[in-house]
């Protein structure tokens, strides 16, 4: 149940429910009421200029409401109450003016909590674990959810570096109730290791870990031959997300990515366009690979023969076992998730545990070599981003503030070459911003998707009122039910551009409130 106060005493309540209506302490100033009935559901919105209100939203939980404050008889209030699915619609909007003509400005937005962690539901989409054969020696590993949404977008979200698709989880369990949803673990990631040794190591040079695992694949000195050409970069995975595309979704999909996700996707969409509906960034790497690439730059690419392919150099080995040994220790791992967790109160213990697994599977270290030492990409991000531009591939950031990677600095670079996408900070919010506030993310992901597939005739997500665009920064505080209490975050919205159907929206809106106001008798 979600309430929201203004005021000293309680005056009025809103209860959004299967035909039910509370309303007490209405006095001779109350306003009129109204009742819109939509999808067999009653709602009834009054409106009183004596005090407070409290919403009540117990019915569609994937809405929001959006309150502007009434205090005494010389505020007007406005309010809008919105629910439903995806395609989501307006259930009430009632106005008090009086002769002040003062409005206080929006600056809460309730939007609902999680599947699992609201009333009345059952917990969420179901996740379905599937593997895919591709490469030989390969099945990757894939999960998926709301395949019988047959008619809605489907949307593909790839992870970032060290993870897989469990860290999409509360997008797949919430998402997938409105759309169809994958999450896809990168090769050499997750669990898409290889299940035979690239580089078989001889029993004499076999080597054993501190905690007893042996980690030898890959360190040996003769590559098998599928795995001649094997090196995980950005390339291959780029291939694999195509392939996967192609072959088990069958057709253009949204992509959402985090980190080293979102530097795929954009590279995805920058070579491939037609298969992409549009990109979301969350917290997107602007780069990835140190090593020059070999067919943009041939004559480096001499210089660095070796680039992630097997057998790994003597070298290489070395370093690899030293690094190893620390990188895939659990208190390193603790120590990075507590870094890029900006609210130390999440529970990681999920994503810890399956890191720790991925850690231990013999492939994990040489996977990691290939991974750190492969090429870069034959794009840079800045040319990405402008190939999905000039191909009219429509992007939108999402970014936690509190990054220590990936700083507020990275997003606003982003935004200044793409003006016309979205930008949404979120504060606070660190470098996975999906997993520390999917309520957020996923209320800003349906949002988008909509304006997306509606081809901007419904408005972006807490821009429904175009008035407040006037302001180059728009701030929004978003509160939402988690675990039996409150939580809010603070939103803000990066305006540089207004689409010409924004516009066009904006200038009916106008005219008809004037053309109320002008038929109201005096």
């Amino acid at each position: 149940m979600e309430t929201l106060s203004y005021g000293s005493a309680p005056c009025c309540q809103v209860v959004n429910s299967k035909l039910k209506v509370v309303d007490k302490g209405l006095n001779s100033r109350q306003s009129r009421v109204s009742c819109i009935r939509k999808r067999g559901f009653d709602y009834t919105s009054t409106v009183s200029s004596c005090g407070s209100v409290m919403f009540y939203d117990m019915g569609q939980q994937r809405g929001y409401c959006r309150v502007k404050s009434a205090f005494e008889s010389s505020r007007r209030l406005k309010f809008k109450v919105y629910s439903g699915g995806y395609d989501g619609y307006v259930i009430g909007e009632e106005e008090v003016r009086d002769v002040s003509g003062i409005e206080e400005p929006a600056t809460k937005v309730l939007i609902p909590g999680l599947p699992d962690e609201s009333n009345g539901e059952s917990g969420g989409a179901p996740i379905s674990s599937c593997f895919w054969g591709w490469k030989p020696k390969f099945t990757v590993h894939y999960e998926k959810a709301g395949c019988e949404n047959v008619d809605s977008p489907p949307v593909l979200f790839l992870p970032g570096f060290g993870v897989g698709s469990f860290h999409y989880e509360k997008q797949l369990k919430d998402l997938g109730l409105d759309f169809r949803v994958w999450a896809l673990d990168f090769l050499g990631q997750g669990m898409s290791l290889p299940f035979e040794d690239p580089a078989p190591l001889s029993k004499e040079g076999a080597t054993t870990t501190s905690n007893g695992n042996v980690s030898s694949w890959g360190f040996g000195d003769e590559t098998e031959p599928w795995a001649a050409e094997l090196v995980y970069s950005a390339d291959l995975w780029k291939d694999q997300v195509r392939y996967f595309i192609e072959e088990v979704i069958g057709e253009p999909v949204y992509l959402v990515g985090n980190s080293l996700g979102g530097y795929v996707a954009l590279y995805f969409a920058a070579c491939y366009p037609h298969l992409v509906k549009g990109v979301t960034l969350l917290n997107a790497t602007p780069f990835w690979g140190f090593l020059p690439n070999p067919v943009k730059n041939p004559r480096l690419g001499k210089i660095f023969r070796w680039a992630g392919t097997f057998p790994l150099p003597s070298n290489i080995k070395s370093l690899t076992m030293l690094l190893w040994e620390k990188i895939s220790d659990p208190k390193s791992i603790a120590q990075v998730l507590n870094q890029v967790y900006a609210d130390h109160s999440i529970n990681v213990d999920n994503v810890f545990s399956r890191i720790i697994e991925t850690t231990r599977h013999p492939a994990a270290a040489a996977s990691f070599a290939s991974i750190m030492c492969a090429p870069r990409g034959e794009l840079s991000f800045n040319e990405t981003l402008s190939r999905c531009r000039a191909n009219n591939v429509p992007i939108c950031l999402m970014y936690g503030k509190e990054d220590p990677w990936v700083k507020p600095f990275w997003g606003s670079q982003v935004k200044k070459q793409v003006p016309e996408a979205p930008y949404y900070q979120i504060s606070p919010a660190g470098h996975c911003p999906h997993d520390e506030v999917p309520e957020v993310i996923n209320f800003l992901l349906r949002g988008w998707i909509r304006n997306v597939e509606s081809q901007g005739a419904v408005s972006l997500p807490l821009l429904e009122d175009l008035d407040s665009m006037k302001s180059p920064i728009i701030d929004r505080e978003l509160e939402f039910p988690r675990e039996g209490s409150k939580k809010s975050v603070a939103i803000r919205y990066f305006v540089s551009s207004v689409s010409l159907m924004d516009r066009i929206r904006s200038y009916i809106k106008s005219y008809s409130k004037s053309r109320n106001l002008a038929l109201k008798p005096q």
